[in-house]
């Protein structure tokens, strides 16, 4: 059978854009390398618990038109977003709000608290200016928006986690704004709709694709080989590649850097609520992980027992799954010259966060496969 287009990733921009090109009349095929629909927003079943297997997906846009679409394939519950920090023994709401500097500083009000953090401010600047003038790594940005007790308390630990490297030597453009809110308000996101949908996220994935063909467990390559007359152009179509954008050209310019991520997930039969939160973060450097799911949570579980899930932060490499590009301007420069030569392959479209090496929250892609239909269909 001829496909019109081969979707290489049954992740949400795969699936979204297949499941489109099928109510157009447009025949599709989605493979993908791992043995489960889904990419990084697959959540799995554990004891009537769903379980995020890559990590924490909340939901959330301010794009009306991404909401309604996404609530034709599932019911979203009401959950908010409320992410708490450990630091030592002590405990802190974020975002970083009245409840975190009430917490950090013992005062009440948006003027004791404005004040606090102007002076650290300008106590930073002052150093800054000193020594000549804009922040030069990411530790001087963030002192400069935050003063010095937030930044080591909430900011320092986290972030040298994440990136496996000093804040002295991460690019100040990594942190261009962190929200600071001068109100009891400990919702961490400000769109208008936010939440998860009941019964996990793989079911909206499999209602999208359930009239297109899947192979699992193939990857680009191996299919490729197995069976070249498929991808030629002019037998096959075109392929939807949302994998990496370096990978795809065998790394002929060099390889771009990602950030990769491990997780450890325990199910505590005798505990019924671990931590009291969905979400936990650790910032401090020395504790290895840097953030404790709690998945019940998410959709306010009460039954027997719990699942947990430690997040590592780690260096990529090949093999490893690639979870953050690294946007600094060295990688910036390294995929623009790839999308040079992704501009003249016309019979290939480039998508999501590996195939146009960015982060992308799950609403932007939605919009962007949704965009990208448009344009193969011309409206």
């Amino acid at each position: 059978m001829r496909y019109d287009y081969l979707i290489v990733g049954a992740g949400l921009f795969g699936a979204v854009f297949a499941h489109e090109m099928e109510k157009a009349g447009k025949s599709c095929l989605c493979i993908d390398k791992r043995p489960h629909i889904g990419g990084n927003i697959y959540t799995e079943e554990r004891s009537g618990i769903q379980v995020h297997k890559y990590g924490a997906h909340i939901f959330h846009t301010s794009d009306k038109a991404v909401w309604d679409y996404v609530n034709q394939f599932a019911d979203f519950n009401h959950y908010i977003n409320s992410p708490v920090a450990v630091y030592g023994e002590e405990l802190y709401n974020l975002p970083f709000n009245m409840n975190t500097f009430s917490k950090m500083w013992g005062i009440r009000t948006p003027d004791e608290a404005k004040a606090i953090i102007e002076e650290q401010k300008r106590q930073a600047c002052a150093g800054i200016t000193a020594q000549g003038g804009e922040p030069s790594n990411l530790e001087e940005q963030a002192l400069s928006l935050v003063g010095r007790d937030v930044y080591e308390k909430l900011v320092k630990g986290y972030t040298e986690k994440q990136w496996g490297r000093s804040c002295r030597e991460l690019p100040a453009f990594i942190i261009k704004r962190l929200p600071v809110r001068f109100t009891y308000d400990n919702n961490y996101f400000t769109d208008r709709y936010q939440g998860i949908p009941v019964g996990g996220y793989t079911q909206i994935i499999g209602k999208l694709l359930e009239n297109v063909p899947v192979r699992l467990g193939v990857s680009y390559n191996v299919f490729r080989e197995q069976n070249a007359e498929k991808t030629d152009p002019d037998t096959f179509g075109k392929t939807v590649y949302t994998g990496m954008i370096d990978e795809y050209f065998g790394y002929c310019l060099g390889e771009l850097q990602y950030r990769s991520l491990r997780f450890e997930e325990e199910f505590l039969e005798g505990c019924d609520n671990y931590q009291g939160n969905a979400v936990v973060n650790y910032t401090h450097r020395e504790i290895p992980y840097t953030r404790i799911i709690e998945h019940k949570h998410f959709e306010f579980g009460t039954g027997k027992g719990t699942v947990i899930t430690r997040e590592y932060p780690s260096g990529w490499q090949k093999g490893q799954e690639p979870y953050y590009p690294v946007n600094d301007a060295k990688n910036t420069e390294l995929y623009e010259k790839y999308c040079g030569l992704a501009a003249s392959r016309e019979d290939v479209i480039f998508g999501g966060r590996l195939g146009q090496y960015r982060y992308y929250d799950m609403d932007k892609v939605i919009a962007e496969a949704l965009q990208t239909v448009g344009k193969e269909l011309g409206y």
